[in-house]
């Protein structure tokens, strides 16, 4: 069995994104069958064809700085032709978004392949969250009908969650072509209790210090400007509070400018972005983190991964109420939920975790024993076998899986 798998982007570009891929291909290759993969411009402006990278090889598809959407599809359609000429894959398994999707379609269909296409997000709802259109607007209509004509013309359609598959139905799918593919962790990749570096700690003057973080991309609908908020608020009854902001991104300036405002320069630490190697350090220094991701169409279909991760390293968490969240955590078992959009209800959460401290080692057992029980890669990725049997069903084919 070979998939070529169809990709926005690979390593060494790191994202939740790439870490999803990289474990889907690792519980691929473990089950026998054979990967082929190929990033779209979207890796960046490149000449080379092909890169190896961690012992997976990658075909490139070659492009210069700044081409456009349609430039862009042209040129993975063209290069996928190319791949699928040298590989002769058994089957096209597109990941989002839909501009991946498309020229998968179309290779296929000259070839009469079987197309699975794995829906992440929905490319519309990234772009509203990006500033690059509004909802409703002309880009956006176009976005979500390119989005729909992909989706009912895959043989199979794959996704990360329960929000995502209800909304792909709407679609008009029929529920046998739709198959849920949950985010999961590799726990043996994360350490369980670890204390915290005292060189570090001290280095970013958080010794005897309450320490509440977020660790990721600072994008809007993460919310973090809600976290500086309650923190501000919670200043009064915890003078020790001290925030860590670990990572960057488009809103790094504004939390910058929200903190001077309040005059918390001295209770809010920005690190910066950190090498991957090095965040685990960051995550042992903070003793609750928050995910007050704010409530919009995009938070309420999709689930992260990061809960899944802290849970893994049996962490204190709060996150607020969106759908994504709710499919993710259990409340006051493996995480606390507050009321999204509102930083008084992250306050009251934050503090509801203080009050129970004699119980945070049996909250961090339930947490790490959930995901080793129901978030494992292996038990994510044995549900493709079904999907790619139903899909090469479709164009008469049967290969052993």
């Amino acid at each position: 069995m070979r998939i070529l798998h169809v990709l926005d982007h690979s390593l060494p570009l790191h994202s939740g994104y790439t870490f999803r891929t990289l474990a889907i291909l690792r519980e691929q290759r473990a089950l026998g069958w054979e990967t082929v993969h190929l990033t779209t411009p979207k890796q960046g402006a490149a000449t080379m064809l092909q890169e190896d990278v961690d012992g997976l090889l990658f075909y490139r598809t070659p492009s210069s700085e700044g081409c456009g959407l349609f430039t862009q599809m042209r040129l993975t359609t063209l290069r996928l032709a190319e791949v699928v000429q040298e590989t002769q894959p058994d089957l096209i398994h597109a990941h989002s978004p839909v501009l991946n999707a498309l020229p998968s379609l179309r290779v296929a269909r000259q070839r009469r392949m079987p197309v699975v296409y794995e829906v992440r997000a929905f490319w519309e709802d990234a772009a509203v969250d990006h500033g690059t259109t509004t909802e409703g607007s002309i880009r956006y209509r176009v976005s979500r009908a390119m989005e729909t004509y992909a989706l009912r013309k895959a043989d199979q359609v794959t996704t990360i969650c329960e929000g995502l598959r209800a909304d792909i139905a709407k679609r008009g799918l029929s529920p046998d072509r739709i198959t849920v593919i949950p985010n999961a962790v590799d726990v043996g990749k994360f350490r369980f209790g670890t204390e915290p570096d005292p060189g570090l700690r001290r280095q970013l003057g958080l010794d005897g210090a309450f320490v509440l973080g977020f660790i990721g991309s600072f994008y809007a609908y993460e919310g973090i400007n809600l976290l500086v908020e309650a923190a501000r608020r919670m200043l009064v009854r915890l003078p020790n509070l001290r925030v860590l902001l670990v990572g960057g991104g488009p809103q790094e300036n504004n939390l910058k400018a929200q903190v001077a405002a309040a005059g918390m320069h001295d209770k809010v630490i920005f690190s910066g972005r950190v090498p991957h190697d090095q965040v685990q350090r960051y995550y042992d220094l903070i003793d609750v983190l928050a995910f007050p991701r704010l409530p919009m169409r995009l938070t309420e279909l999709v689930t992260p991964l990061k809960p899944l991760e802290v849970m893994a390293q049996g962490r204190m968490f709060v996150a607020s109420d969106v759908g994504g969240h709710r499919e993710l955590v259990r409340h006051g078992e493996t995480g606390f939920l507050f009321r999204a959009g509102d930083p008084a209800a992250l306050e009251a959460s934050v503090i509801e975790i203080l009050n129970q401290r004699d119980s945070w080692s049996k909250f961090k057992a339930q947490a790490r024993r959930f995901v080793e029980v129901e978030r494992t890669w292996a038990n994510s990725v044995s549900r493709y076998r079904e999907v790619y049997s139903r899909a090469l069903a479709r164009h008469g084919r049967r290969v052993d899986l």
